[in-house]
């Protein structure tokens, strides 16, 4: 069976985030999707809401787990007993961190590949940043994450959650 594992810090999971699960699941068998805690940024939600919006949000699509992670990002995937580390690519400025990324993951653990998936053109401008942005400042992302989150984050907006 042929795992691959989808690392990110989903804050929120998008459409965009969805496309690129459904690519992964095109050329893998399973799918982990593994939330990362965010060291470096403020995340909006919490790791476990993370996980829990994104497991709404994958239901039926196929073999996917959903859990979070700490630490190095390869032990993680030896973890999941996934051989392939999958990152979107949506621009030219993606590359050149992901490239470098992918580098270093290949010298610690030089037998799980990393594979760049492009989402669909309509999700290449989307980021979970800009989705935050706009709702927080009143605007509508309805249609660009899935229910739930649109739900969570209009929650989060009123300040229900």
């Amino acid at each position: 069976m042929r795992t691959a594992l989808y690392p990110g810090t989903f804050d929120p999971v998008t459409n965009g985030h969805l496309d690129l699960v459904k690519r992964a699941l095109r050329l893998f068998d399973r799918l982990t999707v593994a939330v990362g805690t965010a060291r470096d940024k403020a995340p909006l939600f919490t790791v476990e809401e993370r996980v829990e919006l994104i497991r709404l949000a994958v239901r039926g699509h196929g073999d996917v787990e959903v859990i979070s992670f700490k630490g190095l990002l390869v032990d993680v995937v030896r973890d999941a007993g996934a051989t392939a580390i999958i990152r979107g690519l949506r621009e030219v400025s993606d590359f050149e961190y992901e490239f470098q990324m992918a580098l270093m993951n290949r010298r610690l653990a030089s037998e799980i590949e990393t594979v760049f998936l492009m989402p669909s053109e309509k999700y290449t401008y989307l980021d979970s940043t800009i989705v935050k942005e706009v709702v927080m400042l009143g605007g509508d992302v309805e249609g660009l994450v899935p229910a739930p989150v649109h739900e969570a984050l209009l929650a989060k907006k009123r300040g229900d959650r």
